[in-house]
């Protein structure tokens, strides 16, 4: 009885692991001294990963997401952004010394995050933009948001503009028209230190 019962569980088992198999195949194994097993495991399906999708320019203006309150629009609220930028600026080239190249301070300048700088407009191909003072709070890709003294948030296009920044006595003179660019996108970009200078 032991071995009937024997052959019987072998037999369900070696159906279990060859499934593919038919009876006549399985006792043909049988016979041998090595039987090889196969192994079917079941196949895990994937589940793909759902790309988070941002606002669509649309949204974003509908939402209002970038402007800025008129309550907010106060030149002294974004002073300590200002201070904020320039310890930044000056971590960015390892502290500003009288010896630092110029070059190098103007390098990265032009790669830096201007938000919080305080800019003036000097030259300008509408005159009505020259003098124009105050703190970037926000860079698109054609235009600056500034925040004068007066508590006025004026929109200065970069393009036939020449904007004047200082920090620690550096001067440094942005071409608007060689500017177009998102912040984001300045970071990567290689600037050519000749060219033609125009507004």
């Amino acid at each position: 009885q032991g071995s009937e019962e024997a052959k019987a569980f072998v037999n369900a088992f070696l159906k279990r692991s060859m499934p593919k198999k038919k009876d006549e195949a399985i006792q043909d194994i049988l016979t041998r001294k090595a039987v090889v097993l196969e192994h079917y495991s079941k196949k895990k399906t994937k589940q793909k990963r759902k790309k988070t999708k941002g606002f669509t320019a649309k949204q974003r203006r509908e939402m209002r997401l970038f402007e800025i309150e008129p309550e907010q629009q106060r030149y002294t609220i974004f002073l300590p952004l200002h201070e904020l930028w320039k310890q930044y600026i000056r971590d960015l080239c390892h502290g500003l010394k009288p010896d630092a190249q110029p070059h190098m301070v103007q390098g990265k300048l032009l790669k830096a995050d201007l938000h919080g700088a305080i800019v003036t407009v000097t030259k300008s191909k509408c005159p009505s933009y020259v003098g124009i003072t105050g703190i970037v709070l926000q860079e698109f890709k054609h235009v600056f948001k500034i925040i004068t003294k007066e508590d006025k948030l004026k929109v200065v296009p970069k393009l036939n503009n020449v904007f004047r920044l200082e920090i620690d006595g550096f001067i440094s003179y942005i071409y608007g028209s060689k500017f177009q660019l998102r912040a984001s996108e300045r970071s990567a970009k290689k600037f050519k230190l000749k060219g033609t200078i125009d507004l």
